[in-house]
């Protein structure tokens, strides 16, 4: 019978451990759940469960091929998880990097972007404008058509114009500057979203997933604004709302301004100075020259 008086001695440095690697494995479910990389963490699960079995039952050439195979196999589990790999350092180090308040300084102004979702969502345009913060962005930026210009409404309206070459993409905006237009980002991967969205508001989810960067997407099927932050969006939001969301992410002020409408003719004044009215764009102009 065994004794009853030992009882193994637990020191806090192996409570602090335990607690240590609990915290891990914790975060590492937190991070993949709800993408492919459960699938693939089961499988890799389910053959470490076979090769032990093998291992204990003493398969030789089972037990060879394991021991031979192993130190790939460190390799091989890199490659499958490099994306949650890659996420995961990329909120590690945007958690300890507390010097920096965002991408935006003092001068800097996103209040052009709060302005042109207005005008996309009045016009039902899409567009998708992704702000860089602390992760940079280069990779996506050489993916597109470099620009380096000054931030504003009149450029970001006449980048996503229907007619122009540069519509289709991302617009990427970087320490107040359009970086580059055109722009090819990541699809998120998330099985849940695949039937709910198309590719402009699963681009706009995926390279929030991969980087800690803030994208705008309005929809061209009814003009809604969305906005997106740490892999999660937020749908059908107002311009005010997007207004203090952008200054609750990105830690700024932001005073409100007077939101530009788009009136009809009929409802321009009889009298009085004349309010000139905007352009539409090229579909509205098939549109009201089939309703004549």
């Amino acid at each position: 019978m065994p004794s009853l008086n030992y009882i193994p001695q637990i020191s806090v440095t192996s409570v602090f451990d335990i607690l240590v690697v609990a915290f891990l494995v914790y975060e590492f479910l937190k991070l993949i759940k709800g993408t492919r990389a459960i699938a693939m963490l089961a499988a890799v699960v389910i053959l470490a469960l076979a090769f032990w079995i093998a291992h204990l039952e003493a398969l030789k050439t089972v037990d060879w091929l394991i021991t031979t195979l192993l130190p790939y196999a460190i390799f091989a589990l890199i490659v499958v998880f490099g994306a949650e790999i890659r996420r995961a350092l990329a909120r590690l180090g945007q958690k300890l990097s507390t010097g920096r308040s965002g991408a935006f300084n003092g001068t800097d102004s996103y209040e052009d972007i709060v302005l042109a979702a207005n005008h996309f969502s009045q016009t039902v345009t899409g567009a998708l404008i992704v702000i860089e913060r602390e992760i940079g962005l280069r990779t996506f930026i050489e993916s597109g058509v470099p620009l380096d210009a000054f931030l504003s409404f009149d450029l970001l309206v006449t980048i996503f114009r229907p007619s122009a070459p540069l519509h289709d993409g991302a617009v990427i905006v970087q320490k107040g500057r359009i970086a580059a237009a055109a722009c090819f980002l990541p699809l998120s991967m998330n099985p849940l979203l695949s039937t709910q969205f198309g590719t402009r508001h699963r681009a706009a989810i995926g390279i929030t997933e991969e980087t800690d960067a803030i994208s705008v997407v309005v929809s061209e099927e009814n003009g809604s604004i969305s906005i997106a932050v740490g892999g999660q969006i937020e749908r059908d939001i107002t311009v005010e709302y997007l207004r203090e969301r952008l200054s609750e992410v990105l830690r700024r002020y932001v005073p409100a301004a007077t939101l530009p409408t788009i009136m009809a003719d009929h409802e321009l004044p009889s009298d009085g100075p004349v309010v000139e009215r905007e352009r539409p764009s090229h579909n509205q102009d098939l549109a009201d020259g089939a309703e004549r």
